[in-house]
């Protein structure tokens, strides 16, 4: 569970991207640029993350941030039917680039679990994912934040949870 309030709570910052996920306050926030707060709080001193298409990121160029490793050796979770990740994303702006949710291995093989593009409104949105449970390989979950092509649009991240099972 991680709603950024006082770090990123184990999450990385890959490794092999164009740029990072920064954790920030709307209250620090330029006009026109992010939600007006976060959602755990819903005040502008809330914490959250955060990429913003600018003059500094190509359109197309990824930020990448993973998760702790989730171990299988964990009984529960040898099997991850009904094990989910629950999370709030704010994207908004007329050339928002792309949210893409994955599925990583400890042997690096992807599964994207969600693509989002484009201006999704001004306001915070929930999902659920479901985690796939084939194979014995402990994983990661990866977030994906693409560029768009508007200097001021971006896309926020809060809350993320994993169910209780792992």
């Amino acid at each position: 569970r991680c709603n950024f309030e006082f770090d990123l709570c184990g999450w990385k910052q890959d490794e092999n991207d164009d740029f990072n996920w920064h954790l920030r306050t709307s209250s620090t926030a330029k006009l026109g640029t992010g939600p007006a707060t976060d959602h755990t709080l819903q005040e502008p001193s809330g914490h959250y993350i955060f990429i913003m298409s600018s003059f500094f990121q190509l359109p197309g160029q990824k930020a990448r941030i993973s998760s702790p490793v989730l171990s299988r050796k964990n009984k529960n979770c040898k099997v991850c039917e009904g094990v989910v990740i629950i999370f709030y994303y704010h994207m908004y702006g007329a050339h928002i680039g792309s949210l893409i949710i994955y599925q990583r291995t400890t042997l690096k093989h992807e599964k994207i679990l969600l693509n989002l593009t484009g201006n999704q409104g001004n306001f915070w949105q929930h999902k659920a994912l479901t985690l796939s449970g084939d194979g014995d390989e402990d994983f990661q979950v990866v977030f994906e934040g693409i560029a768009g092509e508007g200097p001021k649009d971006g896309i926020a991240l809060d809350d993320l949870t994993f169910s209780r099972e792992c």
